[in-house]
């Protein structure tokens, strides 16, 4: 049952709902104009990519965080509720606070001019809230893209980050890896720093052609190495060593770009030392990616993999688990790569229990059990079900052994919604 004030919110955001992507910098700077310009009263921090921006911006607002500095942060999708969007020293903004901003936003919109989208009035509530609250930093998201995202409107943020670029919104970012590329570097400036991760050929040369334009001092780290330690995972990055909570080996490479990004703010007179760096990086979190939780007493590995680069990682991790098959409860938006999320997950003797995304243009479950046979004919079992939770219980009914949940982010905020799973220990071994 959402409060009242959840709900207003929900009724506020839902009027802009249907104007949905429109990417262009004109209205949201045209907003914010109307608000006082709250945006430059903060200093910005700007992460762009198509997989693990999320994780950095948490990894980077924990550490800021634990150095003693007001972090505002700024985040999309929510897996619960918009509040999550919102933070300031990594706890989300009250309901109140945010119901208040919103209507501050709504009223400043002009009514005789283009409507903002729903993205561009909690952006510019972000800002609103960032400035109010007079934070050192915000660590921003973009939402899609970067060139024309309505978090875009900085000309000189501290560091911009571009994390990965792989093939995912192409239908509104261009075909090409070189096309969504070109939007991505949209979000580097003159003269800014940049930490650049692993991209593909492809996009790498067009980054770095962007990055010679404007001449921006760049970084190109490796991953970290993984350290033995027993226990608690631990990571280095040139001679840091810190504590890694995230699961996946890919984070070896998140964390590095983090920690990177640090490193620039130090030179620029950031006050970050080595024990915050402990601190904020063994205290991240980070919901839904690779996460571990248990249901009505069942272990279930949950990570949104809603994208053909995300599932990879995804599989690379269950398969350091040396599990014999796995089980698997998805949900698809019907907008995204399915063959190729499904090439990347499935395996012989796999179970594959498929639901609709509540509240969303999901993929028919039936249309993906076709695919999924076509695309791994030597499943075990290929069953469909109405709505998650029918899915969940036939799945753990089934005696699944390894039993992971993804497929999409929507739906993985939707399983957080049920009668609250509870949070596991992420060692997979226990």
């Amino acid at each position: 049952m959402l409060s009242p004030e959840n709900a207003n919110i929900d009724n506020i955001l839902k009027a802009f709902q249907h104007f949905g992507v429109n990417l262009g910098l004109e209205r949201i700077q045209q907003l914010l104009a109307d608000l006082g310009n709250p945006d430059r009263q903060v200093p910005m921090i700007h992460v762009a990519g198509t997989n693990g921006k999320g994780s950095v911006c948490a990894y980077l607002s924990s550490v800021l965080t634990a150095a003693g500095y007001r972090v505002g942060r700024y985040i999309s999708p929510h897996l619960i509720s918009w509040n999550e969007r919102i933070c300031l020293n990594e706890k989300p903004i009250s309901s109140q606070e945010l119901q208040q901003l919103l209507l501050q936003v709504q009223s400043a919109i002009n009514p005789n001019a283009e409507s903002p989208t729903q993205f561009e009035v909690i952006t510019a509530a972000a800002w609103l809230y960032f400035a109010q609250q007079k934070v050192d930093v915000a660590v921003m998201e973009v939402g899609l893209g970067g060139r024309l995202d309505a978090t875009n409107i900085c000309n000189s943020p501290l560091v911009t980050v571009i994390t990965s670029i792989s093939r995912e919104h192409w239908q509104v970012l261009g075909p090409t890896l070189a096309d969504i590329a070109r939007e991505k570097a949209g979000i580097l400036k003159p003269g800014c720093p940049a930490v650049i991760g692993q991209l593909p050929p492809e996009a790498i040369t067009v980054v770095k052609n962007r990055i010679q334009e404007l001449g921006c001092p760049a970084i190109f780290p490796e991953p970290a190495i993984a350290l033995p330690t027993p226990g608690e995972r631990w990571a280095e990055y040139q001679g840091i060593q810190y504590p890694l909570p995230l699961l996946g080996d890919f984070q070896l490479a998140n964390s590095a770009l983090a920690i990177a990004s640090l490193q620039l703010l130090q030179q620029q007179g950031w006050q970050i030392s080595q024990d915050a760096i402990v601190s904020g990086m063994a205290n991240t979190k980070w919901l839904g990616r690779v996460q571990w939780t248990s249901w009505k007493n069942q272990r279930i590995l949950i990570d949104g993999a809603h994208n053909p680069a995300a599932a990879i990682v995804l599989r690379q991790y269950v398969d350091s688990l040396d599990t014999k098959s796995v089980t698997w409860v998805m949900g698809i938006l019907s907008s995204k790569d399915c063959d190729d999320i499904f090439k990347a997950l499935l395996r012989s003797c796999d179970r594959l229990f498929l639901v609709p995304v509540p509240d969303q243009s999901s993929a028919h479950p039936e249309d993906l059990a076709t695919l999924a046979r076509q695309i791994c004919p030597e499943l075990a079992l290929v069953a469909t079900y109405p709505d998650l939770v029918s899915g969940l219980e036939a799945a753990i009914a089934s005696d699944p052994g390894l039993l992971v949940l993804c497929g999409s982010l929507y739906l993985i905020g939707h399983f957080l919604s049920l009668d609250r799973p509870t949070p596991a220990n992420n060692n997979p071994h226990l």
